[in-house]
């Protein structure tokens, strides 16, 4: 997404970026902050030069405002928009010209772009667009103009300016965190009354017509940036994460309060001190469960993830999973920070490790004299390679279920191919054997030997986040390239094969080794059987993809797309290409 001229986005990073800029205090914000910002679009320029700025903000006349909160342009109830260069096919977007008000699709949009007619709008979602870049741009205008349209569809407010200004002034005050827990009495009201959860009557789906779970909210693609939240969307439902935000654990008044105080009281070092992740997905799990339908805009969540990472602040697309491991390592700075201000020992206080943390296990076995080290490493998540053996192909044929009928799918698996998770799994822990440019050094030889390498997982975490690698880098074209292989992945895991008791006792046989360091082998086994939640998709090309969420609630399937959720079958989401698999425990979901 490109920026127009007329705004710096940083003068206001803590509103979202459908919010026009403030004046105030703008000066003083801009110093503390040094982030990439994208080039302007120049056909946006001088589509402003030309005195066509003005009909931008005027175009709230031609904008309508659908049940939840989303613009689009207006049009009869009965008019179904479609290309004007090919009028019998369907596009999922379409975009508008500004210029001659010609409709056309992603494809032959550049095409009339070079008439000079560059500038459109997109027809679903009113999002301002250049046909010529390619991409989403910003003018703050045409924000204003869907911002006042938004402001004629809302209700009037009642007269109560006063009586919300005192409430909102007692909200501030924020009072010291205490624990509490219900007593007998209260416990036996609370189970009286509970249920399923659901959101308010207004907050439907699109496309199902059916009330949405509570919690499931869209979030507003602010140029490139589906691939934050589709990551957002799982992490926001992971059920321990959920339960810890939800419940006050991570104060972010309080944090403010005393990274101030840490910080100090100059006007720099107090935005400095502000910018934690934890505290932006504290605000952003209260907006997500406070029943509001209308999307959300991950602005300052954005940001301050910008500030992290600088080396991916731009409004270029991204990675998921890059973006996932650098999001957990902001999130741990700053808990691990608040384990030592409470001297609460190492950094396993910190939730990303109490939640995502694993413990891998690496033998390398010497071939000349058969001495073995063993190795520990904590993972995050898992990497797999994509498995190519005859066995996953048979599995997947036999199994009717995946398809389903889906012929379209069928055809797909023909031609691209497919593996399974349980195949990348024996995989990722069969034994590997390290050629002679691989030697490494055997403490009982004193000399580099080859050696044969094996995987498996000493410790499972709470909730395991498995990595599909579909972007490989190949040497001989030296470009990147997707995989486009398609997955099979099972709704109910069980993890025993791949533990390390499993391994050693494959390799051994059933003599019985002590292991002292860490939990039991039947502990871990009760624990081993996992359950899906959340799956993270990449549909498209590798420079031009885009990305989507799966996501399991009340044994339903939601999408969620940007700032749309429907509902959607089972087969719909075995059909997609997987990239990322999102299992809890089963005896915790």
């Amino acid at each position: 997404m490109r920026a127009s001229p007329s705004l710096d986005p940083t003068q206001r990073p803590d509103l979202p970026m459908s919010s026009p800029p403030s004046t105030s205090a703008g000066p003083r914000r801009v110093a503390a902050v040094s982030i990439r910002l994208p080039p302007p679009c120049p056909h946006l320029a001088a589509y402003r030069s030309t005195g066509s700025s003005h009909s931008l903000r005027s175009l709230y006349r031609c904008l309508r405002v659908r049940p939840l909160g989303r613009a689009e342009v207006r049009r009869d109830p009965g008019e179904v928009p479609r290309c004007s260069s090919c009028p019998s096919a369907s596009s999922p977007r379409l975009y508008a010209c500004l210029a001659c008000a010609a409709v056309h699709c992603p494809a032959h949009a550049p095409a009339h772009a070079r008439i000079g007619h560059e500038i459109a709008v997109d027809v679903d979602r009113a999002e301002l667009f250049c046909c010529a870049c390619g991409d989403q741009i910003y003018d703050r205008d045409f924000d204003a103009a869907v911002v006042l349209a938004q402001a004629a569809a809302a209700p009037a407010p009642a007269m109560l300016e006063p009586a919300l200004a005192e409430e909102n002034v007692r909200k501030r005050q924020r009072v010291e965190y205490r624990s509490w827990y219900p007593n007998r009495k209260e416990s036996a009201v609370t189970w009286r009354g509970s249920g399923p959860i659901f959101a308010n009557d207004e907050n439907v789906s699109s496309s199902a017509g059916s009330r949405l779970p509570w919690g499931l909210r869209g979030l507003n693609n602010l140029g490139n940036t589906c691939f934050l939240n589709s990551v957002l969307q799982a992490l926001l439902h992971t059920p321990l994460l959920r339960n810890y935000f939800l419940s006050d654990r991570h104060n972010r008044f309080v944090c403010q309060q005393r990274s101030r105080r840490k910080k100090g009281e100059g006007a720099d070092e107090q935005i400095t001190a502000t910018l934690c992740l934890s505290c932006d997905l504290d605000a952003m799990y209260s907006a997500v469960f406070s029943g509001d339908s209308r999307p959300y805009s991950p602005a300052k969540f954005l940001y301050s993830w910008w500030q992290h990472a600088s080396h991916l602040a731009s409004y270029e697309q991204q990675d998921a999973h890059d973006f996932f491991i650098t999001m957990l390592d902001g999130i741990h700075e700053k808990e691990h920070e608040q384990c030592k201000l409470h001297n609460e020992g190492s950094g396993d206080c910190c939730i990303v490790h109490k939640v995502f943390s694993g413990i891998l296990r690496s033998d390398v076995t010497c071939t000349i004299c058969g001495y073995t080290s063993t190795t520990y490493d904590p993972c995050m998540d898992i990497s797999l390679n994509l498995d190519y053996s005859n066995d996953s192909l048979k599995s997947v044929s036999s199994n009717s279920h995946v398809c389903n009928g889906e012929s379209d799918f069928f055809v797909l698996t023909q031609k691209y191919g497919m593996s399974t998770l349980l195949g990348c799994l024996k995989h990722f822990t069969r034994p590997e054997r390290l050629g002679s440019d691989q030697k490494l050094f055997c403490q009982h030889c004193q000399v580099k030997q080859e050696s044969i390498k094996q995987l498996s997982i000493r410790k499972l975490p709470l909730v395991a986040c498995f990595h599909i690698k579909r972007f490989e880098h190949s040497l001989q074209r030296n470009m990147a390239k997707k995989i486009d292989r398609y997955v099979q992945f099972p709704f109910y895991l069980d993890m025993v094969p791949f533990l390390s008791s499993s391994i050693l006792r494959s390799r051994f046989g059933n003599r019985i080794f002590s292991i002292t360091d860490g939990d039991s082998d039947a502990d871990m086994e009760l624990t081993s059987e996992f359950e899906i939640f959340a799956v993270i998709t990449h549909s498209g090309k590798l420079d031009s993809g885009h990305y989507t969420t799966y996501l399991r609630q009340n044994n339903q399937w939601y999408k969620c797309d940007d700032s749309w959720i429907t509902l959607v079958s089972e087969n719909t989401v075995r059909a997609s290409q997987a990239y990322m698999l999102f299992y809890v425990q089963k005896i915790l979901h």
